[in-house]
């Protein structure tokens, strides 16, 4: 299932199981379009047949014409859940009420995540007194701004991200339910924990394959916004990377007046130079431990668990595929701080929801969706009746 905004997902039925629906798409594509497609790495196209069902949908603009139903899926096509779920208020939090993320509750978390922005701020504009002052080629100093901007970018996607906070609503995939008899609870939340998920006491919510908690993005790293996370540190580490190349050509290389520093600029390019290299050092270690959660599916919270009870070697986690970071949307969209549409997004995330279920039953019974209630989690640690009514046998 894929998530873009609000609710939005698509589904891939490679296994039989029916999870959620909403769009169908036929995959019916001509030879260039096909080439495009096989040259990105797209595995599914938007634009063809799409078949959305649309809960907007007013027949009073279209002559009391009846929307029409999408038709049945086969086996193997993806479905868009294109319903939106999430709360429409312009309200700053972490709760499941607020419309906007934004953990504003941790004071020294906000301080360093500004820090972090007025540190890239003051190197763009060290590096364009440079560029005025003839110290370096103007487009050296673009390409340094561009990765700044990208950097800044990919900071605020990870900030203001749902991280992949587990709902009230939330309830085992049909797979869990199938392999095992008993599933964990968050004794904070009292709802149904995911596997790999973690509870953080900081943004107060249950987090899906969350890995840790960043001062300096302010937000929990997890499975919604890990893609924003490597792309603040690559870009990040790129700018460092960057600068301390231009400055150490000049400091080396420099042997005449045409390419020397402006004597106002140099105490700036001796304070972003020290910001560089701890950068470079902070980035490079934090790279290469998220790498290693990556390739080995175990995420730094748990990782220290099991050093802690000296239990690595009984892992059996599976390495996380890199569709389930960055989404099946194309390799195009990998550089870029967009949110990741996943092919089976209840998998990613480990549960599902009683709504989508309901919505996908709805349509396969050919019947007209209708939008269900939330569903308030019971204050008891089993499974309410409500819920366990709509889960898969």
């Amino acid at each position: 299932m894929a998530r873009d905004d609000g609710e939005s997902a698509t589904y891939d039925d490679n296994d039989g199981m029916s999870t959620t629906a909403g769009t169908t798409r036929r995959t019916v594509m001509g030879p260039a379009r096909s080439c495009i497609r096989n040259a990105c790495g797209c595995e599914y196209d938007p634009v063809v047949e799409n078949l959305d069902y649309d809960y907007g949908y007013d027949e009073t603009k279209r002559g009391s014409k009846p929307q029409p139903m999408p038709r049945m899926r086969t086996k193997g096509e993806f479905y868009v859940d294109s319903f939106n779920g999430e709360p429409w208020g312009c309200s700053f939090g972490t709760g499941e009420e607020n419309g906007i993320w934004m953990n504003s509750g941790d004071q020294a978390g906000s301080i360093m995540a500004a820090l972090v922005w007025l540190l890239m701020l003051y190197s763009a504009a060290t590096v364009t007194l440079l560029t005025i002052t003839e110290g370096i080629h103007p487009i050296l100093g673009m390409v340094y701004c561009t990765l700044v901007a990208m950097a800044l970018s990919s900071h605020a996607k990870t900030s203001l991200t749902d991280p992949g906070s587990v709902p009230r609503s939330a309830v085992p995939q049909e797979t869990q339910r199938r392999d095992s008899t008993s599933h964990s609870m968050c004794g904070q939340c009292q709802t149904f924990k995911p596997p790999m998920s973690h509870h953080c006491r900081i943004c107060n919510r249950c987090v899906s394959r969350m890995d840790h908690h960043c001062p300096w993005m302010n937000n929990c790293v997890g499975a919604a916004n890990l893609k924003h996370f490597v792309l603040f540190l690559i870009y990040t580490w790129t700018c460092s990377a960057y600068a301390l190349g231009i400055f150490g050509f000049n400091y080396f290389f420099c042997a005449d007046e045409d390419c020397t520093f402006h004597v106002l600029v140099v105490h700036l390019v001796r304070i972003m130079t020290v910001l560089c290299v701890g950068a470079f050092l902070f980035t490079s270690s934090m790279l290469m431990n998220v790498t290693y959660g990556i390739m080995t599916g175990i995420g730094t919270i748990d990782r220290l668990k099991k050093k802690a009870t000296n239990t690595m070697s009984q892992s059996d986690e599976e390495p996380i595929p890199l569709k389930d970071v960055f989404g099946i949307a194309g390799y195009h969209t990998w550089p870029f701080p967009v949110d990741p549409i996943f092919d089976d997004f209840d998998r990613v995330m480990g549960y599902s929801t009683p709504q989508r279920l309901v919505r996908e039953q709805q349509l396969m019974e050919h019947k007209r969706p209708t939008i269900t209630p939330d569903l308030v989690a019971a204050p008891t640690m089993e499974m309410p009746q409500c819920i366990s009514d709509f889960l898969p046998v």
